[in-house]
């Protein structure tokens, strides 16, 4: 990504600072929340004026779900997914027992909250908000977000910046949906998905498959297992027990128009001239980005709400309506 598309970036999570999901990163504790974390994180989430409640349950269930055993390949751990070096510097003794334990969350939580505050104090002078460029230090590190005036051009730091603001900006008017937590499942499930290939035709509830003939360009994609735009809405959707139809114009049959003022992350975005000839959809994310599997060459990624021109529609799929067909 070049330096004028991480500009852009920039500039939309500062933006999203105005937006319904960035306001929900200052309030309280609106993200859905195990019942064992949620004192740790209420008063954690007190530890600076950059950090809430809101805004470090958001995090905590991007590195980890929640999951204090939780060890990426890379050798991260615990709930917070702290490096050994970070947790070295950074980690505190949370609960007063005389050890610092990065597997124990009453460490680790309040260990996070305190990490974020000093990433805080070294971004300070960086243009953007404070809070997204805080974000991007947590994932990529402070001498990142300096060397580059705010969020790094990094793919995995943009897109991990975005999902937290999604999952952080789940308070929705409207309810259509069963819960609003489930747009952000929604969004997880999706973005969990990115880099999967295009495949025309590919794509069920239980994943990525190979696909059929023949795509827009006239080709097969029997070959390549993946997903076409519908096809991952339909298998993120299914992680909620949701069942959507199988076609973009389908599954806009199904759901209920919102405004784009009142959209939340998990909202279907639609394209076409019309609803019987809708061609693409994607999941919107917040802040006029979606994620979706755009076209043959390509594979499941963020884009821009307006990256085509002939946006019809957002839509909340209703859980009522969605039967299997």
């Amino acid at each position: 990504m070049g330096a004028t598309a991480a500009v852009m970036v920039a500039a939309l999570v500062q933006a999203a600072g105005d937006t319904p999901a960035g306001k929900a990163l200052r309030s309280g504790l609106s993200v859905s929340v195990p019942d064992a974390y949620k004192r740790l994180i209420t008063d954690a989430g007190g530890t600076c004026p950059e950090v809430s409640p809101n805004l470090l349950a958001a995090l905590l269930e991007t590195e980890s779900q929640f999951n204090p055993k939780a060890a990426s390949p890379v050798g991260a751990q615990g709930i917070a997914q702290f490096m050994p070096s970070t947790w070295e510097s950074s980690g505190i003794d949370g609960n007063n027992d005389g050890k610092r334990d990065v597997w124990d969350p009453e460490d680790a939580i309040p260990s996070a909250a305190k990490y974020l505050c000093s990433l805080a104090k070294e971004v300070k002078d960086v243009p953007g908000d404070k809070q997204s460029n805080m974000l991007a230090a947590y994932n990529a590190g402070s001498g990142a977000v300096l060397k580059y005036g705010g969020i790094p051009p990094y793919e995995e730091t943009q897109g991990y910046v975005k999902s937290i603001v999604a999952i952080a900006g789940k308070t929705a008017p409207g309810g259509e949906m069963a819960t609003a937590e489930q747009g952000a499942e929604v969004v997880n499930a999706a973005q969990g998905m990115i880099g999967t290939p295009y495949s025309w035709g590919g794509g069920t509830a239980s994943g990525p498959t190979t696909g059929t003939c023949c795509s827009t360009n006239g080709s097969s994609d029997a070959s390549v297992k993946g997903f076409d735009c519908s096809g991952l809405t339909l298998y993120a959707y299914a992680r909620i027990g949701i069942s959507l139809p199988r076609t973009a114009a389908e599954q806009y049959a199904v759901s209920e128009p919102v405004n784009p003022d009142r959209a939340m992350p998990g909202d279907l975005v639609f394209y076409g001239s019309g609803p019987a000839s809708l061609h693409h959809v994607g999941i919107y994310v917040g802040g006029g980005w979606i994620l979706d599997a755009p076209r043959p060459g390509t594979a499941v990624r963020f884009s821009p709400l307006k990256s085509m021109s002939d946006f019809f529609a957002i839509a909340r799929p209703i859980s009522h309506h969605n039967q299997e067909t």
